[in-house]
C-alpha cells in the first residue's frame, strides 16, 4: 500500500480527538487528513489540525456548499472533498487555486466535472456504483480523469484499486481505524 497516496476521512466528533487521531495516521506513515464537515466542531478541528501540524496534508471532506467551503478554507483546509458535484464550491476553489474532488459517479457529472477544469474525482459510493471495474469502464470514455474511491475500498482490496493507473488515491474512514489499532 502506498501510504502518500492514502487520504483518510476523519471524523471529529469532540475537538479533543484531533491531535490524537492525527499523530495516530503520521504514526502509521499517512501525512494527510480529510476532516469532515459532518459534525459542529469540524471548522475548529480542521483549525486545530492545520495549526499543530503544519506539514500535514489537512483538508474538508463533506463538503456540500459554498458557506461551509468558506468556513473549511477560513480554517485553512488545504484541498476539499465533497459527495457530490457542487458548481459553487468548485468555482470557490478554482478562484483560490485549492485542490477539488467532488463526487462523481455517472458520466453525465463526469462531463460537469470536466467543463469546469477538474481532473481529479472522488467515486463515491465506489462499491456501490461498481468499484473498480466501474471506473475502469468510466475510464475508457474520460482517460483524462483520475479517480479517488471512497466507499467500499478496505485493506482487503486496497491493493488492487492502487494497482490501477485510474486511481489518483483511495479514501476512507478505515485509514483511522488502522492507525489508531497501530497506535
Amino acid at each position: 500500500m502506498d501510504k502518500s497516496r492514502c487520504i483518510p476521512v476523519v471524523v471529529i466528533k469532540e475537538i479533543e480527538q484531533t491531535k490524537p487521531i492525527l499523530s495516530a495516521l503520521q504514526n502509521y506513515g499517512i501525512n494527510c487528513a480529510e476532516i469532515t464537515f459532518r459534525t459542529a466542531c469540524a471548522r475548529d478541528a480542521i483549525a486545530l489540525a492545520v495549526k499543530e501540524f503544519p506539514d500535514m496534508n489537512v483538508g474538508a471532506g463533506t463538503v456540500i456548499n459554498a458557506e461551509q467551503c468558506l468556513q473549511a478554507l477560513e480554517a485553512g483546509a488545504k484541498f476539499i472533498v465533497s459527495p457530490g458535484l457542487s458548481e459553487e464550491v468548485a468555482k470557490i476553489c478554482i478562484e483560490r487555486n485549492i485542490p477539488y474532488y467532488p463526487g462523481c459517479v455517472t458520466p453525465t457529472e463526469i462531463m460537469q466535472a470536466i467543463a469546469l477544469g477538474l481532473r481529479v474525482l472522488k467515486f463515491f459510493p465506489a462499491n456501490v456504483y461498481g468499484g473498480l471495474k466501474a471506473i475502469k469502464a468510466l475510464s475508457g470514455p474520460f482517460p483524462q480523469i483520475k479517480f479517488i474511491p471512497t466507499g467500499g475500498v478496505n485493506m482487503d482490496n486496497i491493493d488492487e484499486f492502487m494497482a490501477c493507473d485510474k486511481i489518483y488515491a483511495v479514501g476512507g474512514s478505515f485509514f483511522v481505524d488502522e492507525a489508531l489499532k497501530n497506535a
